[in-house]
């Protein structure tokens, strides 16, 4: 599912849909600033719960949490819960903690000193997400 923004009568362009979870509210209005300037739909979440609320509502192409929130594994119950949901979002990481152990199965971002970088990241990771569904839905035409 994507954000429609209308852009003349008749035609949408289609945004993905990127749900940002930081309870830093500089970081959480900077980030949500320069991915809507990057092309994305954002939404946004002050905690866990909040963000939890947010993915049984609607669907994201993409979820980045904070690591460290209202508890140390916060974001990690964010992106477990994300890894649950039927349309798979991509998931990753944001965190400032360069020598923090983290789930090897997610990027790390570090911000906001490489913003061109993130969205570079941002980009592949909904990229390779997409290539995924596809592959999936290939798979599953192939066996029909």
């Amino acid at each position: 599912m994507q954000a429609k923004l209308r852009r003349s009568p008749g035609r949408e362009l289609e945004l993905a849909r990127v749900l940002l979870v930081d309870d830093d509210l500089t970081s959480r209005l900077t980030l949500k600033t320069v991915l809507e300037a990057g092309g994305y739909f954002v939404d946004a979440a002050a905690s866990a719960a909040e963000a939890v609320g947010k993915l049984d509502e609607r669907e994201y192409e993409l979820v980045l949490s904070d690591l460290q929130m209202e508890s140390p594994e916060a974001g990690l119950k964010v992106l477990a819960h994300a890894r649950l949901m039927e349309y798979k979002p991509a998931t990753a990481i944001l965190t400032t903690y360069q020598n923090r152990r983290t789930d090897a199965r997610h990027p790390i971002f570090i911000r906001p000193e490489d913003l061109p970088g993130l969205l570079s990241k941002v980009a592949d990771l909904i990229s390779q997400r997409a290539a995924r569904i596809v592959a999936q839905q290939m798979r599953q035409a192939a066996t029909v």
